[in-house]
Order: C-alpha cells, then structure tokens, then sequence
C-alpha cells in the first residue's frame, strides 16, 4: 500500500519549520521532502519527438537536484498496480497514440484516483484516444499545430510551483497545440497563449497551455511546451517541469481547484480572482490575508487597467467585484475588447475605511457588440491610490428560453406497459426473456420502475417535468404508424408536453410496409391530427415547419415522394452519407455509439449548410444492452462517470468535429433497453440483477446522481445556445 502522499508532505512541512528555527537559510518544503520516485514514459504509437532523449535527461537532472530518482522506460508492462505504487508521479513524456491495454488503462486511473500522480507534457495530449476517462486525465485531447514559431504566453497564476518563477509574459518558441476543447472549465489553468502573437490559434483567444487539477484522491499537471529539443535546456521551462512534477508528487502544496468548473465562461455567471488578470497597465498583485484567494489586484492609479482573456462580457447582464479603499476611491470602467474598447457600464467605488475592509459594488451592463471581444476593466479617480479589487463576477442569463432550447431534442418512448396500466399487459420491458418487474431488458433501472406510457397523470408528466428540467425544449417522440399503439397515446402525450412548455417533433419508425409514399402520408396524417395542437413543433427559424426523423432511412432507396412536402415539413435522413439524403430537408445520426469518434460529422455538417439542411447530430452518454439483447455483439459504449456524454457534446459543438449543427439530438431520453437513458435511473435498483445506476456522474452520488444527466443536459444546452448566438 503506498504511503499518502499528505503524510509525506505534512512530515517535510515539519523538517522545515524545524530547520527554519534553526537556521536562517532553512530549506524550503520541498527541497526538506522525503526522497521519492518518479517513473517518465514516452512509448509512442505515432509521432516520435526527437526532443524525448533531452526531455529525459533533464528530468533526470532536476531529480537529482531536487531528491528524487527518475525511471524512464517505454515498456508499458510497467503499469500494474503493484509497479506504480513504487512511484509518487508518472511522467507522459511527448507520448503519442494507443500505447495502454485496457488492464494497464485501469492501472494507471486507479493509481492517480487513489492519490498518485500524472504529469502530462506535449504529446501527452495526443495520446489514447479510445480511452474516454484520459482527456479527462489530461486535461484536454491536442487537435492541430500551425509550424513552429515564437508566441508570448500569460502567465494566470504567480503563485504555483511551476509558474511562480515567471513574469506576467513570456515570449518564446515551440510548437503550439490547438486543443478539440477547451479545458478551462475542469482545470485550474496556470498559462494561456496570446493567439494575437503566433499564427494559427484556432482557440477563440482563450487558449490555455498549462493547466493542473484534482483527479480524485491524486493531482494532474499537462504543459502543451516542449515540443523542441532546446526547449530542456531552458531554465524557465525546466523550473515550470519541476513545479509540475513536485506538485503531482505532493511533494510541494500548490492550489488547483477543486475540480469544479474554474472562473472561465459557463452558463448562469462568470467568475474570477481580479488579481488573474491577463493583461494590465499600471496594477499590481497585492497580497491580502483577507482577501479571496489571499491578494487583490492593487496598486489601482488613475488611467490604469487590467484585462481578462478567459471573460467574454457578452451576455452578461450585470458586474459585481468585491473591493476595499483606504485610499481615495473612483470608478471601475467596464470595457469590452480592450482598455478603450466599448463602454459597458462603470460603477463608483467608495473609500471602505481600510485595505481590508471589503465590500461589493455592482451595476447592470448594456450589451456588448458581437465579437467585441474579452473583458477589460479600466479605472479613474483622483491622485494617489484609489482601491483595491478582489473578486469579481458577470451574471448572464441562461440562454436557453424558459421552456428549454428549442433546439436541443430528445428522443422520447411511448411504447411501454404493464399489465395493470392502460396498455394490459408488460410491453417491452420483457425484452431480453426477461420478467418484470424486478427483472426488465436493460442495464438500469427506472427511478420509477418499469411504467405504463399511457400513465399520463402519473409517469409521462413526470417525465415531462424532467425534460424541462433537462434544458430541451423538444422531444422526439417514437412514432410506429398510424393506428398503431403509440398513435393512440400522442394526443395525451402533446397535452402532457403542453402542460410543461414541451414541443413535439416525430421519429417516424420502420414499421411494416413503411415506403415513401406512406411517409408523405404519415406527415399529412399528423400535421391534420395534431397540427393544430400548442405542442405540435415547429421551427420558426425554418418557415415553420415542423420535423420528422425517419430511422433507417437508408432502407428507402428512392425518397423523390419527399418533394411533395419539403414547403411545409423537415424531414431528417438518418446517415452521414451525403450521397443519400437527396429529397431531404436534413441529417441526423442517432447512434448512441458513433458520437464518441464523430466519423462524417464534419462533412455532413459542412454539407448540410453549403445546401440549406438542417443537421442534427445525436449525442449520448452511452450505449449498454447487454440485458436487453443476451449475446449481442454490438460494441458498447460505458457511461464512464459521464465523461462518454461531455465527449459527445463537446464533439458536437466542436466545428471542427461537429460541423456546426443546426440542432442536437439526444439518443435518448428513455430506451431503456440501450442504456442510452437520460431519464433518472434508480439509485437502489432490485438487487441481483447486475443493474448500473447513476453514481459518481458529475461527482453526484446516491439520490442525487438520479438525476445527474438531466443536469448535465441543461447545463450543454445552454452552452449550445449561447454558441449559437455567436457570430457565425
């Protein structure tokens, strides 16, 4: 069992204070902490940087100097549980590809989640692709490069080992990544790139390029430098290595969050330590023990500003800072773009009696122009010092309307029963040879048991509660023909959705004898029956049309009957092959598995707008059916804590992978038998029957993680509304 890492730290904390009453030149906690281990791997199944032998050699160096002893190998036999817990940090040096099993990829996660550590550098980022829980490991996955060349980078944190060294700015030459996301949310970034200063950032000017975090009970530290073999003989860049090493070793305290979202954009409010400013005239750090984060930005004269890369102003709706004044007081200017850039709004700020005398001030904001550009602050009064700023918040609105994004869309089931409901005996929970009720075809259980879809006063306007609460505004609704018993629920079902703001759209099934023809039918049948209806969708931004998915549409081969309805109907081909879809008025995918690697997203995306189609493409935090379909060998995708939907999303919205979709669809919000639910799953399901629940989604537990999807849905809904106001 290894030692935690605390007590190793909390005794070289002791030796310190011990030596420091000893002597006037005691060494620091680190350089006190007990000698340990560090194993640098740089297998690589891609690219092979030929700065891997220099990168080595200097930490080898730096161990010696700094007491601890490095094994470098590219065998990764090396990762058994056993193995690691000989070493406190694990170092991916410029590592690239698929270079773990599945039973090494467990190694490695259980020795970081039970408290060791992992340093990430480079390459690291271009590495492990089929393993979802590693970007999360590491921050980020690497997407492109430009060539190499010089950039000024900004230093956000002056206080962790491995930036504290530096100036606000530091010009120098490499390789600069692109990420496919942006990690600010998750990670405690200590450096971010100017994108004004090199050519080829494609990261929206928030470009971080350093970052560390939690990773359960262990620490994570990734540096996208170090790309050329110069760049280990720098003595800046070998000191940010060393900090990063020490602190996934524990061997040196440093704060990088607790894992929540950081003070970057996110939906509802942005935050940030006023003293992480990116850019500035005339401010300074002062410390503060009073303080949030113990400084402020200080040192305020007249004329003077500080800007914040990571805080986009538009949106928001009002300015808040803490601050405090022993000086003369004035006003904070709330700029967008620059220290002169657009006017915002500006709030006075009164002398409070003393530096660490705290108080807020707030103002409402007026819009800031498209494009305007980060948050600046700039501020004015008389001579002197004026006052200091501590933290500061913008308040947005949501940007999903009150009854959720009409643009995000749930797939939604009406198919089942039970003997006691409407239906008279159990349909489709069966599934699989099972016998409900504790024994149902699929991986989780319902939060409330295996329901009747003709419930409608009791499970479907629950279930329709929760699509409200999920941030979606439409659901898909699973629709087998007309007639037919999915037919006879939609109108209760429309009433339900109506009751709580939901729309209806339609995913017209294969049922039998479906053609063509009988699908131009089916829409004149629906629009006549429920096209007067509150509930029934349709889609202001394209004439009013209502949506129809059809599922296997590929089975079709002639769709030409479709040009009879394209005027008043948007009908979805299911597929990426753009060669098929002629006749139709857009794309969409479903397939819950697919979303993770997004094959023909791009294109189909970049297709779809070049000839004024909707594209849809469908998300899912997993696909499980092994209960459901005994023996199938259709590949499944884990749930794995949700980290399967975020990838999903952020694959989505990623116009570099997603293609820029018109809508999101969600596979789904209650099939059960593919695990692809987002519906609230049983915390407590029967016992003895192997079911997943929810638990540890999103850090929630117990109860609470029922419910974990829906939030998460909400929460990348927003973030899709609020990218879709955005220039495009």
């Amino acid at each position: 069992m290894r030692t935690p890492r605390i007590r190793r730290l909390a005794c070289a904390v002791a030796l310190a204070l011990g030596a420091a009453f000893l002597s006037p030149g005691a060494p620091s906690a680190a350089a006190a902490a007990d000698p340990y281990q560090v194993l640098v791997f740089s297998k690589t199944a891609g690219f092979r940087h030929d700065s891997i032998p220099a990168g080595i050699t200097a930490i080898q160096q730096l161990g010696a100097a700094n007491d601890f002893t490095v094994t470098a190998t590219e065998d990764a036999t090396a990762f058994t549980p056993q193995n690691l817990a000989e070493y406190e940090a694990v170092v991916f040096l410029s590592t690239t590809g698929d270079i773990l099993d599945d039973t090494q990829q467990n190694a490695l996660k259980g020795y970081v989640d039970g408290g060791g550590g992992f340093v990430g550098v480079h390459a690291a980022a271009d590495t492990e692709y089929d393993w979802p829980e590693y970007e999360d490991l590491v921050g980020a996955w690497f997407k492109s490069h430009p060539a190499i060349q010089e950039a000024r980078l900004t230093t956000e944190d002056h206080v962790h080992p491995a930036t504290a060294h530096l100036d606000d700015t530091w010009t120098r030459t490499d390789e600069w990544y692109n990420y496919r996301s942006n990690p600010r949310e998750n990670v405690h970034v200590l450096q971010s790139l100017d994108e004004s200063s090199y050519s080829g950032g494609e990261m929206d000017g928030d470009h971080p390029i350093t970052w560390c975090h939690p990773q359960q009970d262990g620490r994570s530290f990734y540096t996208g430098l170090g790309h050329t073999i110069e760049s280990f003989a720098d003595p800046d860049f070998r000191q940010l290595l060393l900090g990063g090493i020490q602190y996934a070793a524990g061997a040196v305290e440093a704060d990088c969050g607790d894992g929540s979202p950081g003070p970057g954009p996110g939906p509802g409010g942005d935050s940030a330590e006023a003293e992480a400013y990116t850019s500035s005239s005339g401010v300074q750090i002062a410390p503060h023990a009073a303080a949030s984060g113990g400084a402020t930005l200080g040192y305020i004269d007249d004329g003077d500003w500080a800007g914040y890369a990571t805080l986009d102003p538009a949106g928001a709706t009002a300015f808040t800072a803490t601050v405090s004044s022993a000086g003369a007081g004035g006003t904070i200017e709330v700029r967008a773009g620059s220290a002169t850039g657009q006017l915002l709004g500006s709030v006075d700020v009164a002398p409070t009696g003393g530096w660490d005398t705290f108080t807020e001030v707030t103002t409402a904001l007026t819009a800031a122009a498209p494009g305007a550009g980060p948050l600046f602050l700039r501020f004015t009064g008389g001579a002197g010092a004026l006052f200091d700023v501590d933290r500061l918040t913008l308040t947005r609105a949501p940007a999903t309307e009150a009854g959720g994004s009409s643009n995000v869309h749930l797939f939604y089931y009406p198919w089942y029963g039970t003997p006691e409901g409407p239906a008279g005996s159990w349909r489709h929970w069966q599934q699989g040879g099972r016998t409900p009720p504790d024994s149902i075809g699929a991986d989780l259980y319902p939060k409330l048991g295996p329901y009747d879809s003709g419930d409608i006063a009791g499970a479907v306007d629950q279930h329709m509660e929760w699509v409200q609460r999920s941030g979606a505004g439409v659901i898909v609704y699973s629709w087998w023909g007309q007639g037919g018993y999915e037919d006879s629920l939609a109108g209760d079902v429309l009433d339900a959705a109506a009751r709580h703001g939901i729309e209806v759209a339609w995913h017209i099934e294969p049922y039998s004898g479906r053609t063509a023809a009988s699908v131009v039918d089916d829409i004149a049948y629906l629009e006549g029956k429920f096209g007067d209806h509150p509930a029934f969708y349709r889609d202001a931004a394209h004439g009013d049309r209502n949506a129809y998915y059809i599922f296997e549409s590929l089975k079709i081969q002639d769709w030409s009957a479709l040009d009879a309805v394209k005027d008043t109907a948007i009908v979805l081909a299911q597929t990426t092959d753009t060669t098929k879809v002629g006749h139709f008025g857009g794309i969409y995918t479903y397939d819950g598995i697919a979303g993770a690697t997004a094959p023909g997203w791009k294109q189909a995306g970049d297709y779809a707008k070049a000839n004024g189609l909707v594209w849809a493409p469908s998300v899912a935090p997993g696909y499980i059916d092994d209960r459901a379909v005994p023996g199938n060998t259709t590949p499944t995708l884990g749930r794995e804590d949700g980290a399967s939907y975020d990838l999903e999303w952020n694959n989505a919205l990623d116009p570099a992978i997603g293609g820029d979709p018109t809508w999101v669809s969600v596979t789904s919000f209650n099939e059960w038998h593919e695990g692809s639910s987002i519906e609230p799953a049983s915390s407590t399901p029967p016992p003895g029957h192997g079911y997943e629940t929810f638990e540890g989604a999103y850090g929630k537990t117990g109860e609470a993680a029922e419910t974990a999807y829906l939030d998460r849905t909400a929460y990348w809904a927003d973030r899709f509304e609020q990218q879709r106001r955005q220039p495009r």
